[in-house]
């Protein structure tokens, strides 16, 4: 038998090539770009790095494809349909389709890498998963804290006065359970009108609520990133382990500052301002709870657990807490462990007893959205030396493996939110993103296709990389003459021109041609806040090799991540020196691996132990007090040529 499915997954691949299907060249990327993906038939449209699997780019846009490996290709089930031409032909491909099927364009999902504008369409899930997937391809086994068990009970009489609570947990004698007040309040009333059939909602070991009738099919989570400048959640059906919906919202938090230490500033001057912050995050999470819950046709009552991953600042102003010692030497924070809370201590009108998980931190400013990060990633689990670049107004590094993990923080600044930024704007509607180069064009691309606004972190980090290629940017990062620029990109060099006294180049004419006060430009300044950022994290991972003993040759995997990270180009990342100099496929875009580990704790308790095992695995590397950190700073401050 197996050697008649190796004849016939050769006479597949035979056949599909003939056919002019398999073009392992035409997968190849340069790590340039932006890629659109619609998923049908829900119309779903998407923007991803090139690079990425075709089953990560669903699984972080909330996009259910079956499988139950992982995205490891083992399984098999995870079938999705090219709309718009056929993808390369993999060897798993042959093994999972008919040649009819391969012609018709048929593949798995985890083996498509998204090199090109997609059209996919996705089958319905058919079956209820036993083990749910994650954005970064790990597998989790399906066991949440939260079970419903459906019971039919009998009716006491006179001769059997069993209490009620006794009554219901005799029918769960192979559970060992704490009842909740809120449930004996309503115990008697709930049993009598449904004639003793009822529904057991039991979250750990402790009996939250008794329904009516038989539930057991309505159990959802939520998975909040609560990140500084972005929050998202993720709500998630905790029988099948699939996303329901996802919604994402700028940090209410914005007013009082763009980064961490600009809000700790503002409740170290103000003693009313730790409360305003706290409750702009309580509604902040409240609002895409009760969008996502709308979203999946799914009520609030029925969300019976929360998670929140968020750096240690955000977490300490969510829960109340005075940030104030993580703003200033040494750095310390009131606990590295939370305590068991309701959700709707955080703000979340959901299931009125429904708990809420929060992520442990490792120190002031490697906080628990990086324990998600590492938690997702599954870094702790791989023989492969990898790195973990979480970017954004501050970066965190994670370098290691199964062996040994090291982290630390580096100041990166607000430069890749697009503030500081003379035409900087956020990753929305009208944002440049993409930005490419020749010596004889320019070409743009424009988050949502319409007319550039400004210009977000990924478009900034593609500019600067392009124009460094290109020679327009000295490696000290200063603009070339005129005349230089005018020899070296004779299409292009015109561009680069004046605005007062200070060198721009013009990325778009907003006006007229050679109007540069209404243009969207890229100035000396802007490179400069670049540059800084850059210093900043590529010190960061340089000491971290050298605390490992390693050299960047040795790295075999870059991880991209954060709402940031994810969407730089790998290609502009290595040519600035943001990242260590390796092949452009060996930096990737793990997506957004903090919602991910949110994911994972509330699918698994397994995953949850490993989220508070990291705690003790991962050596912390500080930075701040290194006497050698700010001439290392000012040696990685050049571009590489």
């Amino acid at each position: 038998m197996t050697s008649f499915r190796a004849a016939q997954a050769a006479r597949n691949l035979e056949d599909a090539t003939t056919d002019g299907l398999v073009g392992a060249t035409d997968s190849m990327h340069d790590g340039r770009g932006r890629l659109d993906l619609l998923f049908e038939p829900a119309g779903r449209k998407v923007r991803v790095p090139p690079g990425v699997m075709l089953f990560d780019a669903a699984s972080w846009n909330g996009i259910a494809i079956d499988s139950t490996c992982g995205g490891h290709g083992t399984c098999r089930m995870c079938k999705v349909r090219g709309l718009d031409g056929a993808a390369p032909i993999s060897s798993l491909d042959t093994r999972a389709f008919s040649t009819d099927e391969l012609r018709g364009g048929w593949r798995l999902a985890c083996r498509v890498q998204v090199a090109t504008d997609l059209r996919v369409e996705v089958p319905p899930l058919m079956t209820r998963p036993k083990a749910a997937t994650v954005g970064v391809g790990r597998k989790v086994i399906l066991r949440p804290a939260v079970q419903k068990r459906y019971v039919e009970l009998t009716e006491p009489t006179l001769s059997d006065q069993m209490t009620d609570l006794e009554r219901l947990f005799a029918s769960l004698d192979d559970l060992e359970l704490r009842p909740d007040l809120h449930v004996l309040r309503s115990l008697g009333r709930v049993l009598r009108a449904s004639d003793y059939k009822v529904t057991a909602v039991v979250v750990d070991d402790v009996l939250i609520d008794v329904e009516p009738g038989d539930t057991t099919g309505r159990i959802f989570g939520i998975a909040f990133d609560l990140g500084t400048t972005t929050v998202v959640a993720t709500l998630l059906d905790l029988s099948t382990g699939t996303p329901v919906a996802v919604q994402s919202m700028l940090n209410k938090q914005q007013p009082f500052g763009a980064d961490v230490i600009t809000r700790i500033s503002t409740i170290m001057m103000d003693d009313r301002a730790l409360e305003r912050l706290t409750r702009l995050a309580h509604e902040a999470l409240d609002e895409l709870a009760q969008a996502v819950c709308q979203a999946g046709g799914v009520s609030p009552s029925e969300v019976y657990e929360v998670a929140l991953a968020g750096n240690a600042t955000m977490t300490h102003i969510v829960l109340g807490i005075d940030p104030e010692p993580l703003g200033v030497a040494p750095f310390i924070m009131s606990t590295r462990l939370f305590p068991e809370i309701l959700a709707e201590q955080v703000g979340v009108r959901v299931h009125e007893r429904a708990r809420a998980v929060i992520f442990p931190s490792f120190g002031a400013y490697v906080g628990g959205d990086i324990v998600a990060g590492l938690l997702a990633s599954g870094m702790d689990r791989d023989s492969r030396l990898r790195l973990f670049v979480d970017i954004g107004t501050n970066c965190e590094l994670v370098l290691g493996n199964s062996d040994r993990l090291l982290a630390t923080a580096a100041p990166a600044g607000p430069a890749f939110e697009g503030a500081q930024i003379r035409c900087g704007m956020r990753a929305a509607p009208g944002a440049i993103e993409v930005v490419k180069m020749t010596p004889d064009d320019l070409e743009l691309r424009v988050i949502g296709d319409v007319e550039p606004q400004g210009l977000c972190g990924s478009g900034l980090v593609d500019a600067v990389a392009e124009l460094v290629q290109l020679r327009l940017l000295e490696a000290s990062g200063k603009f070339v003459p005129d005349e230089e620029a005018a020899r070296l990109a004779p299409g292009i060099g015109s561009r680069l021109t004046k605005l007062g006294s200070e060198r721009v180049f013009v990325l778009h004419w907003l006006g007229d041609v050679g109007d540069v006060e209404r243009s969207i430009y890229l100035s000396q300044r802007d490179v400069r806040e670049l540059q800084f950022a850059k210093a900043a994290i590529a010190t960061g991972w340089r000491i971290l090799l050298e605390e490992a003993g390693l050299k960047a040759e040795d790295l075999q995997q870059v991880l991209l991540a954060g709402s940031c990270g994810s969407y730089l180009s790998p290609a502009s990342a290595i040519r600035l020196g943001l990242v260590p100099k390796l092949p452009v496929l060996r930096v990737v875009s793990a997506g957004n691996v903090a919602g991910e580990g949110a994911k994972m704790a509330l699918l698994s308790m397994r995953e949850r132990a490993g989220a508070m095992a990291l705690l003790e695995e991962v050596e912390y590397v500080e930075l701040s007090d290194r006497e050698d950190f700010n001439d290392r700073f000012v040696d990685q401050l050049p571009f590489p040529v």
